[in-house]
């Protein structure tokens, strides 16, 4: 690590919980770069930290589902500013359905975008994080993909085939300081959450323990935590964050 701003690298940057992450990582000094799928989305967006003072914060379009994009966005984020240091796969996505009803497309879509991108992302900063001995990788599971949930087998196996690929790296790069985790979250109040028509999202919010929703900032305390050099005797691990909705 040098004098120069530490590098993180947040897929789905612009999202609800994405923005939270930036926003944290960029108040504890870090350089972070935004992945984004909507070009004019990510434009107002930009336009929106940079008036709110977060000048070190940057968008980079990479296409995640393709290796090749993401091997030269990997590249084109280390020449314009710098190594990662840090990978956060925040970037997904939801196509429901019961599997009877679900189509080939529904399950390959939500797979090339939720693990499939996994891999891609991490194959493209793993052999920089080793040449400098040093990294971090955090990958946004979901609660559903620690039960499982009704309507979303293509999701659930998504998020929890994420773990998987987290303890497997975590084991190969243990001794090489780079450290891999996994975040879960419940159900936390972004826009999506907080559109669900009320008497439905009052329903929901009764199932959690501590009968509120969480807030995209406490992932992203729990991002920049795991994010930390200080952090480096945790890997391999699942953080739940979901209120004690779900515990095992």
């Amino acid at each position: 690590m040098t004098n120069q701003a530490p590098v993180a690298w947040v897929t789905g940057g612009t999202g609800g919980i994405g923005s939270a992450i930036c926003r944290t990582l960029a108040n504890e000094g870090f350089t972070v770069v935004a992945g984004y799928h909507n070009p004019e989305k990510a434009k107002t967006w930009l336009e929106t930290q940079k008036a709110d003072g977060y000048d070190n914060i940057a968008l980079s379009g990479v296409d995640l589902t393709s290796y090749d994009d993401c091997m030269a966005g990997a590249k084109e984020i280390t020449e314009t500013h710098g190594s990662i240091a840090v990978l956060v796969n925040c970037a997904g996505i939801t196509r429901d359905g019961t599997l009877k009803k679900m189509t080939s497309d529904q399950w390959h879509e939500v797979i090339d975008t939720n693990l499939n991108s996994v891999f891609n992302t991490c194959r493209s900063v793993i052999e920089g994080m080793l040449e400098h001995g040093y990294g971090r990788i955090i990958n946004i599971s979901s609660i559903n993909g620690r039960k499982g949930q009704f309507g979303q087998v293509n999701y659930a196996a998504a998020k929890a085939g994420m773990h998987g690929l987290t303890m497997s790296l975590a084991q190969e790069t243990a001794t090489k300081g780079i450290t891999v985790n996994t975040v879960s979250p419940g159900y936390i109040a972004t826009d999506m959450i907080m559109n669900i028509p009320e008497k439905v999202r009052e329903a929901i919010r009764e199932t959690i323990p501590v009968k509120r929703y969480g807030t995209p900032e406490e992932i992203g305390r729990m991002v920049a935590f795991l994010a930390h050099k200080e952090s480096g005797f945790i890997t391999g691990a699942n953080i739940d964050i979901n209120g004690g909705q779900f515990m095992g």
